[in-house]
């Protein structure tokens, strides 16, 4: 049986590990009675820990909110999880998360046994960023404020950098969509009463006061991961594509990001590819080189463009 400091720790970890947890499935792991938990759950509230207990049968223990961070207690899993996770962050394309997320892993890696701490440096000595284009930077405060509006539905403000310059948008926001290099709020337009895609490192900040609440409105037919694959491949681009492909929609996916267009299922033996862009020349490599059979819907200009590629590298192999 555990000592009653160790028991304690145990405790805290469970609580903190599931939100509900009735009596008998504590007294359980912690192989004691249920009037040990009971003391036990008396002495985290004299710590400071805000533990509620519900009566009944029902009934069981849960760890609220309190006014300080309590300490948190990670398995050896969890812990590698989250430093590996803080190293990520340290390099991502959220602005003012770099220092932070250093100054935390710099925390944790003063308290992990040094069996973790070999694991963690393993992984950060073996990993080397890849360097290529810089993705757009987001505003650290921005993305929470949008993610709270998201949350609470309530109604923001915004000022969105667009083609057409800056202009004062008010929305409902919905959801926070991500691809490997950008964020996207999807949300309601008041004055256009639409659903809209907005690149979050062109919304200025800071954001506004959030505004009154909302009820949520019913999305269409597909999701909002799908919604804003489907405007973000498209909708801004001169050139819109749609190419059927000679290869089941298994085959095509893991060619095809999210952010670079959509795919659907035609038949067993068929899939549909939606894509757009400013140059015809650019949908030409980026369909051809897939590696699968196809054949271009719209536009007709595709075509020809396909042609003069084609005769390109026909002469680079006759070199060759």
């Amino acid at each position: 049986m555990l000592e009653t400091s160790a028991r304690l720790l145990r405790l805290l970890s469970l609580l903190q590990s599931r939100t509900d947890w009735s009596g008998a499935e504590l007294a359980g792991r912690l192989e004691v009675g249920l009037r040990t938990v009971r003391r036990d759950i008396e002495r985290l509230r004299e710590l400071g820990y805000p533990v509620a207990a519900t009566p009944g049968v029902a009934g069981g223990y849960r760890l609220g909110r309190g006014a300080a961070l309590p300490p948190l207690l990670l398995d050896d899993e969890e812990a590698v999880a989250v430093a590996i996770s803080l190293r990520t962050a340290a390099t991502g394309s959220v602005a003012g998360l770099e220092e932070v997320a250093l100054r935390a892993l710099a925390k944790l890696h003063q308290v992990l046994p040094s069996r973790l701490r070999h694991r963690v440096s393993a992984f950060q000595a073996a990993t080397v960023p890849l360097a290529g284009a810089a993705a757009p930077e987001v505003n650290a405060d921005v993305l929470a404020g949008l993610a709270a509006a998201c949350r609470d539905h309530r109604r923001l403000r915004l000022h969105h950098r667009g083609r057409d310059g800056v202009t004062a948008r008010e929305v409902e926001p919905h959801r926070l969509v991500h691809t490997p290099r950008r964020w996207y709020l999807l949300a309601w337009d008041v004055a256009k009463e639409d659903w809209r895609t907005f690149r979050v490192d062109r919304i200025e900040g800071p954001l506004g006061e959030p505004g009154a609440r909302f009820t949520p409105r019913a999305m269409p037919q597909e999701d909002a991961a799908a919604y804003v694959s489907r405007a973000i491949t498209s909708a801004p681009y001169r050139h819109r594509a749609r190419v059927l492909f000679h290869a089941p929609m298994e085959a095509v996916a893991p060619r095809t990001s999210p952010g670079a267009g959509r795919l659907s299922a035609v038949d067993a033996r068929t899939c549909l590819f939606e894509a757009g862009s400013d140059s015809l020349e650019e949908l030409a490599i980026h369909v051809a080189a897939k590696g699968f059979d196809f054949e271009v819907l719209d536009p007709p200009e595709l075509v020809p463009v396909l042609r003069e590629i084609a005769e390109r590298l026909m002469r680079a192999g006759s070199r060759a």
